[in-house]
């Protein structure tokens, strides 16, 4: 159940089909090249130029598609993106909330909307996830040795595009994979990478179903939350990092990455689609949180997590022929479950 990459650009997405929703979010490393993770205010920034036909995905899952040469910049801040006046005025003005009954019913159906969503886009929607090693070193630093087995969760696994290429690079690795999606699970099940030797698919609701009746308690070494905590009511929020705690090994690690406040997609949500502060749905029935990094480290912390990395991603693709800028907005963070 996911939505939504650059040191040294290697994961910028882009879609020549239109009315696709597909991930153009763009990595930026957030390790030192000595191997230290950032701390206190740093910011990194590139850009590159790239000629490309883009589409740029709309809330309601309509795309603008522009062509010529598009310059994308990004840097890693501590702070959030300033808003222009017009931004301002209209998250001043979203005032009306979409009804109780509403509510109520969205998350009632929340499984039917995924499964939905998976039934109509099948395994076509996301891009395989292939920086995901590059980006997170502790997919493969965290052993204590060179034979050890890593022992992954990937919580949100949708059809697999972060696992199966995980699986390709890495031959001495575990992974457990859920996802709220049923159809989801059985696409992952139907890959003709996936082996039991390798890999255990599974369904599971974070926010009630017991991770631990999959997975040993105090087995995982690593845990990704990619574009996944977003899409979860945030009254439900901390009982799925607590279901994820309780598998990980003392020292082991969340590795996270969602959308981040003011990200160009929370601002192009038309009136009718607020749930709550910073919570919204889209017109097929999910729904998307946009995290600031204090409501983040907040929710770590209330579930017994230690903050490692905590940092804004922010990304701009500008085209100064057609007055284009699209602010992207994430957050790219690292959590630990601390020893004993």
């Amino acid at each position: 159940m996911v939505n939504g990459d650059a040191h040294r650009h290697p994961g910028v997405f882009f879609s020549k089909h239109p009315r696709r929703h597909v991930d153009i979010s763009l990595p930026v490393r957030l390790h030192q090249p000595d191997g230290a993770d950032h701390t206190g205010d740093v910011s990194q920034s590139s850009s590159l130029l790239v000629s490309e036909t883009i589409d740029l995905v709309e809330c309601d899952g309509s795309s603008i598609t522009v062509s010529c040469s598009e310059e994308l910049v990004q840097s890693v801040e501590t702070t959030l993106r300033s808003l222009t006046e017009e931004e301002l005025e209209k998250l001043k003005n979203d005032l009306s909330l979409v009804s109780d009954f509403k509510q109520q019913k969205l998350e009632k159906e929340a499984q039917k909307n995924w499964d939905l969503f998976y039934k109509r886009n099948t395994v076509n929607f996301f891009k395989d996830r292939h920086w995901t090693t590059r980006e997170f070193e502790e997919l493969r630093g965290c052993r204590e040795s060179e034979n050890q087995k890593l022992v992954l969760l990937e919580a949100g696994c949708g059809v697999g595009n972060c696992i199966f290429p995980l699986l390709e690079e890495e031959r001495n690795i575990f992974v457990y994979a859920c996802d709220f999606s049923p159809r989801a699970v059985d696409f992952v099940k139907k890959n003709p990478l996936y082996h039991e030797k390798c890999c255990k698919a599974f369904q599971c609701d974070l926010t009630k179903d017991d991770l631990a009746a999959s997975i040993p308690e105090g087995s995982v070494d690593v845990a990704t939350l990619i574009f996944v905590l977003s899409a979860i009511h945030p009254e439900k929020m901390l009982l799925a990092l607590g279901n994820i705690f309780k598998v990980l090994k003392p020292g082991g690690v969340i590795l996270f990455r969602d959308y981040g406040l003011y990200d160009h997609a929370m601002l192009r949500f038309k009136p009718g689609s607020k749930l709550g502060e910073n919570f919204y749905v889209r017109q097929d029935g999910t729904r998307s949180f946009f995290f600031s990094k204090e409501r983040l480290a907040e929710l770590f912390a209330g579930a017994g997590f230690l903050t490692s990395v905590n940092e804004y991603v922010l990304r701009e693709t500008v085209n100064k022929k057609e007055g284009l800028c699209v602010p992207r907005v994430f957050l790219q963070s690292k959590f630990w479950k601390p020893s004993r």
